[in-house]
């Protein structure tokens, strides 16, 4: 025994995917922040803003009961079920049934694998967004699904292109992935796109994933931007956000507004972004409840219920007014947004003026090989931290991603850093 070797290989599985780039990435970031670099993170989409004071107050309160420390139902108490039900019917005007339509979920990210569990066999295919969230694609290929990728491209304005969907074999394909207002591209959620996704998944009998988290990052910027305008007062002189509106309010759009989308549909939210949560890992999905229950099968197997204070603390923060969401987030991130175009002009990168969302997405100058010529050079020599689009897939490789999850300070010193290092667009 002692000379035989201990010889231990991991699962087939992973070979098919790699540390998430973040993951990564961070690592070499941390090194360098150990060796006094002080590096800037413009890349992770983190809300470095508290919840409201009345959320964190209800899981203090809550936490220091005795009797809130036990096990909780896999699927979420009562009152948070509720809360999330008059989220939707306040902002979206969707009705929702809060005890058979809504599954609070461990943050949306949990939910990818649970639905995917749920309906997509080993060999099964997947329509994955190209660009689209990475998670999409590596928890897929974990679960032993085939991805599919479909195109979305600047020239649609990153809409789906429907026509190319139809041409596909769709005989496998049991999930569309799909991501409005669109992360990383920043396009915006249409009404018409919802409604051809729909009739595309009724037709097809396939089930649409909408994921959902950015609807109430909405900053707009000065809409005499063209992209590659450097003027920094232009920049100064965005346009005030536009305001949130209680029940259907302008630009709150889902999927789920559309007729007979419950059949087909299923719809993730998360609190990370909307509510400045994301360490809480609060989120839900709404669909119909046939699908709820299947998709629970796979949750009440794999995990327990979320901490009760932090449900009742979630519950209340879906009872933020009006006017905290439009401080909160609109007008924070519409401030922020100045900095990031400016950022952008600074490398000579092209942005749609008309994007939303808590990034800024712009194509780098065609003189780079590769963005991450780019991106690395924003790092190593201005000690800022940028995200290359490549991450995101294949038509993001001429893209970079910034941010909008840091101080005003800090923007404004990333933009003098990138400055100093003299960028030639």
């Amino acid at each position: 025994m002692e000379s035989k070797p201990f010889n231990i290989r991991p699962a087939d599985r992973l070979a098919d995917v790699t540390e998430y780039y973040f993951s990564r990435k961070l690592k070499e970031v941390a090194a360098m922040n150990a060796e006094g670099k002080d590096v800037i993170s413009l890349a992770i989409g983190s809300p470095d803003m508290p919840p409201s004071p009345e959320t964190v107050e209800t899981l203090c309160e809550e936490a220091r009961k005795p009797t809130a420390h036990g096990y909780q139902p896999t699927i979420g108490i009562p009152e948070l079920r509720r809360a999330m039900a008059s989220f939707y019917k306040r902002w979206y005007g969707v009705e929702l049934d809060p005890n058979g339509e809504i599954q609070p979920l461990i943050g949306s990210k949990e939910g990818i694998l649970h639905v995917t569990l749920a309906f997509v066999n080993v060999g099964d295919e997947v329509l994955v967004p190209n660009p689209g969230y990475p998670t999409y694609t590596s928890l897929s290929k974990l679960l032993g699904a085939k991805i599919v990728n479909y195109d979305l491209l600047p020239e649609n304005d990153w809409q789906p292109d429907f026509e190319q969907l139809e041409k596909m074999d769709l005989s496998r394909v049991k999930l569309l992935w799909t991501n409005y207002p669109n992360m990383p591209t920043g396009a915006r959620a249409r009404r018409e796109t919802y409604e051809r996704l729909v009739d595309f998944a009724l037709r097809h009998n396939i089930i649409v994933v909408n994921d959902n988290p950015y609807s109430f990052i909405r900053p707009t910027p000065n809409p005499s931007l063209k992209g590659r305008e450097t003027d920094s007062s232009a920049v100064e002189k965005a346009a005030a956000p536009l305001p949130l509106r209680e029940g259907m309010g302008e630009g709150l759009l889902s999927i789920l507004q559309v007729p007979r989308a419950k059949e087909c549909c299923i719809e993730f939210n998360s609190m990370s972004k909307s509510h400045n949560m994301p360490g809480w890992r609060v989120g839900m999905l709404a669909t119909n409840a046939q699908f709820i229950q299947w998709i629970l099968k796979v949750k009440s197997n794999v995990d327990s219920g979320t901490f009760r204070a932090i449900q009742l603390a979630a519950a209340k923060a879906y009872e933020n007014s009006d006017l905290w969401h439009q401080q909160a987030n609109v007008e924070t991130y519409a401030r922020r947004r100045r900095y990031a175009e400016e950022i952008m002009q600074v490398l000579g990168c092209q942005f749609d003026p008309e994007q939303t969302g808590m990034f800024l997405w712009g194509r780098i100058p065609d003189k780079y090989n590769d963005v991450e010529e780019l991106t690395e050079r924003v790092l190593h020599e201005a000690r800022v931290f940028i995200t290359p689009g490549f991450i995101f897939g294949s038509n993001g490789k001429r893209y970079i991603r910034i941010s909008l999850c840091a101080k005003d300070e800090k923007f404004e010193e990333a933009l003098e850093r990138i400055k100093a290092i003299n960028i030639k667009p």
